[in-house]
Formats: C-alpha cells, structure tokens, sequence
C-alpha cells in the first residue's frame, strides 16, 4: 500500500511538473509575440491614440446614439446585470465589489446571442471594428475606483466609447502611464491597455462606456503570431470559465417568460 501511494504521488507531481513546463512554454511564447508586437506596430506604441489614426472610429462615433437607445433599455434592469469579476475571474485581483457592472456582447470567439438580439444595431456598428475581439457596455457605479494594473497581453488596444458620461472631469477619468484622460459622450478613446492604467468615478452618477479590444494593427511577422496568440485564446482558462459563469447568468436574466426588452 505504501508503495502505491508512493506511485501516485510520484504520479502526481510528475503531472504537475508537465504542466508548470507547459506554462512555462507557453508564457515564453507569448512574451516573443509581445516582443514582436512592439517592433513591428504598424501605428506606433504610444499609451493614448489621436482618434483619427483608426479612421473607423469615427464612423462609430456617428452613431453613438443609436448605441445609446439600446443601453438606456438594458439598464433598465441594471439591478441585475452581473458585476465583471462574477463573469470574469482575473478580474478578481482589481475589483471584488458590485460597483463595476458588466454586459457582454462577445468576448474572444465568443458571443452572447442572447444579448445581440437585444442590441442589433450596437452589433451592427461594431462590425466596422476591424479585428474586433471583445465588446460589452462596462458600467461605473458612483465612487468606483479600479486600482493600478496593466492588461495581460499587447496584441489588442483598447476603444471606449462615451455613453453616459456625467460632466464632471474633477471626478471621473482614466490615467494610461502618465497621461490623464476624460471620457466625453460620443467620443471615442483608444489606448494600449498593456501600459498601466487605472480608472474612477469619483461623481455620485453611473458613468458608461463601450468598452472593446480589438487586434493591434501589426506588420509581418507579427501579424502572424499575434493572431495565433489571440485565436488561442478561447482555450483558456480564464474565457473558458468566464463563458460558463456568463451562460449561468444569462440563463437567469433571459430565463424562460421573460422577453428581450
């Protein structure tokens, strides 16, 4: 008996070291792909982006109200939309309470039909995104304050759009490395979030944005590995968990009875 259990752990830690050597690998393959996305931007890499260096943008821009319309019927039951660190787990290190609300649309080769049909025409606008990766409405409560952090990966940039931004500049922006930024409503803002970042809402009123990645416009080789390292990214822990904890909230708020409003 000792000798089998002596076997198993024996198992065990070999199991373990095979995928400490996996992660390893991979984190190793990611840090080139880093390197390379940084040598071979085909826009530069500075922490904030002139909005007219992404000509799309303000195409999205035009027709921010139409998004608007469809943001002011899901808040509606804002009460129930999930805060971000129920759908997402890595978000835990920077928000644990309920003030930083969430509604996904798609997120990294998944999509939340559900929440399309709600909102066609945002759908609808964000396909003039090229390379789009993710996109949800994120939602501020009042005196939401999310700390210090950078994303986990260079391959994307960051777009937000304006949706419900109350004016107030001394209390709500976002400071990307050492550049302090303001939302307005209708107006795009695009940054590199792989720069450190952090954000607040200082005001007593909700503040809204669109919120999308999308694919950081590379030359080759970079081209290549960047979107190989993004396609590769449905498998992860982290989306594949996120996919499960969002279909389980999904189920609740689009449960059985109730129609898309």
């Amino acid at each position: 008996m000792a000798d089998m259990q002596q076997l198993k752990t024996q198992g065990l830690e070999d199991t373990m070291s095979r995928q400490g050597g996996a992660a390893r690998l991979v984190q190793k393959l990611v840090d080139g792909a880093e390197k390379l996305n940084l040598d071979y931007s085909a826009v530069g890499n500075p922490p904030v982006f002139p909005t007219d260096a992404f000509p799309w943008a303000r195409e999205v821009e035009k027709e921010w109200r139409l998004i608007r319309a469809e943001l002011d019927q899901v808040l509606t039951r804002k009460g129930e939309l999930p805060a971000f660190h129920e759908i997402s787990s890595e978000v835990r290190s920077i928000s644990s309470d309920q003030n930083w609300k969430t509604f996904f649309l798609c997120g990294y080769g998944i999509k939340s039909e559900a929440a399309i049909a709600q909102c066609p025409e945002t759908w609808r606008i964000l396909q003039k995104i090229p390379g789009l990766k993710s996109a949800m409405f994120s939602i501020f409560e009042p005196g939401k304050h999310l700390p210090p952090h950078r994303g986990p990966y260079n391959g994307v940039l960051r777009f937000h759009l304006g949706l419900i931004v109350p004016d107030e500049p001394d209390k709500i922006g976002i400071r990307i490395q050492d550049q302090v930024c303001h939302w307005k409503e209708g107006e795009a803002l695009i940054f590199d979030d792989a720069y450190e970042h952090e954000a607040w809402n200082h005001s007593d009123k909700v503040r809204v944005v669109l919120f999308v990645d999308f694919e950081k416009p590379t030359r080759f080789p970079a081209s290549l590995t960047n979107k190989a390292v993004l396609n590769l990214a449905v498998f992860t822990p982290f989306i594949r968990e996120g996919y499960k904890a969002h279909k389980k909230w999904e189920k609740l708020f689009y449960g059985e009875g109730r129609q898309h409003r």
